[in-house]
C-alpha cells in the first residue's frame, strides 16, 4: 500500500496541474472504484462536472483536491474530491484524449488555465482503492488540515487520520504520550494510523531498524529518550524516501507520470530477508505481524 512519501510525490505532482482548473467532463468506467461514494457513478459525474479545482492536499496516506464552492457565498468549509489510493490505485497526468489506461476506473477532463486540457487518470490494478465526494469539516486544533493546503479543514472521511510526523501542527508531545500509556508493540503503534499517520509496514521497519529498536517492545517500556530518537528516525527514514520517490516493487507504484520512485534501493531491513544486517553484517530476520511481517536485525535490535 502506497505510504506517505508515495501519496505525497502523487500530490506535488498533481498539485500544480489542478490549482484553478474546471472539470469539463467525468467518466466513471468502473463503479468499484466509488466503494466510498453514496451515490451512482452517473450522479459522481454530474456532481463534479463544471466544478473548479482548488489545489490537491494531503494527510497520512489520503489526498484530496477541495473544490470551489458553486455559490461564493455559501456558508459552510465546502466540499472535497478524496482519493485513496488502496493497495495499487494510480492518479496519472495525460494528454487530452489519450489512449485507456490498464486498469483504468475514472477518467476526468479538466481545462487549466495555463498548461490547458489535461486528462486524469484513476487507475486501479486490484480495485481497493477508491474516490469520493466528501464534505470539508473544520480542524479541532484550527492548523491547516495537511499538507498542501492553508485551509483548517479536512474531509470528513479524513477527520479521524491523526497529523503525520512531517506536518508542521504535528505534537511530539502527544505523541510521546500515547507511546507512553499504550502496552501493545511499538510497531502496532506506528501502524495506527489514529496515533500517527502515514507510517505503513515499509517505513516503520525502516525507522525501528535505524533506532535499533525491536518491532514487538511494549511501547510504554521505551524511555523518552528513546521515543525521541525513533521520531527522529521517522522524519529521517520519509524524508529520504520523499526525495528519492518513494518505494516501487513493481508497477503498482508510480508518479502522476508513470514513473516509479527508488527508495527500494536505500531499504536496509524491510524485504532483505536473510541478507547480512548493513550495521552488524547478522542476517536480516522476517517474522508475522498483525497479518503482515516485520523485518529486522536479531543483534542491533535485540529487546532490551
Amino acid at each position: 500500500m502506497p505510504e506517505l512519501p508515495e501519496v505525497e510525490v502523487v500530490r506535488a505532482g498533481l498539485d500544480p496541474a489542478v490549482t484553478g482548473a474546471t472539470v469539463l467532463g467525468v467518466t466513471v468506467l468502473d463503479e468499484r472504484a466509488l466503494t466510498r461514494y453514496a451515490g451512482s457513478g452517473s450522479q459522481f459525474e454530474a456532481a463534479l462536472t463544471g466544478r473548479v479545482l482548488v489545489g490537491a492536499a494531503r494527510r497520512g496516506k489520503f489526498l484530496w483536491i477541495p473544490l470551489q464552492p458553486v455559490d461564493p457565498q455559501e456558508a459552510g468549509a465546502g466540499e472535497a474530491l478524496v482519493a485513496h489510493l488502496g493497495m495499487s490505485g494510480q492518479l496519472l497526468l495525460r494528454s487530452p484524449g489519450a489512449g485507456t489506461e490498464r486498469h483504468e476506473r475514472i477518467r476526468f477532463e479538466i481545462q487549466h488555465p495555463g498548461h490547458g486540457e489535461l486528462a486524469i487518470v484513476f487507475a486501479d490494478q486490484r480495485t481497493f482503492g477508491s474516490l469520493t465526494l466528501d464534505p470539508l469539516v473544520p480542524t479541532p486544533d484550527a492548523a491547516p488540515g495537511g499538507c498542501g493546503t492553508r485551509d483548517a479543514s479536512v474531509p470528513g472521511q479524513v477527520a479521524h487520520i491523526a497529523r503525520d510526523p512531517l506536518d508542521p501542527a504535528f505534537s511530539d508531545r502527544r505523541f510521546r504520550d500515547a507511546v507512553g500509556r499504550k502496552g501493545s508493540a511499538i510497531k502496532r503503534v506506528l501502524l495506527d494510523q489514529t496515533t500517527i499517520s502515514g507510517v505503513g509496514n515499509i517505513y516503520a521497519d525502516e525507522a525501528l531498524w535505524r533506532a535499533r529498536i525491536h518491532p514487538e517492545i511494549p511501547s510504554r517500556t521505551l524511555s523518552t529518550r528513546a521515543v525521541n530518537r525513533l521520531l527522529a528516525d521517522v522524519r529521517g527514514v520519509l524524508d529520504q524516501a520523499l526525495a528519492e520517490g518513494g518505494t516501487s516493487f513493481d508497477a503498482q507504484y508510480v508518479n502522476v507520470n508513470g514513473q516509479a520512485g527508488y527508495f527500494a534501493h536505500s531499504l536496509n531491513a524491510y524485504g532483505r530477508t536473510g541478507e547480512p544486517c548493513p550495521r552488524c553484517g547478522r542476517p536480516i530476520v522476517r517474522v508475522s505481524f498483525m497479518n503482515r511481517s516485520s523485518h529486522y536485525c536479531p543483534h542491533c535490535q535485540a529487546p532490551r
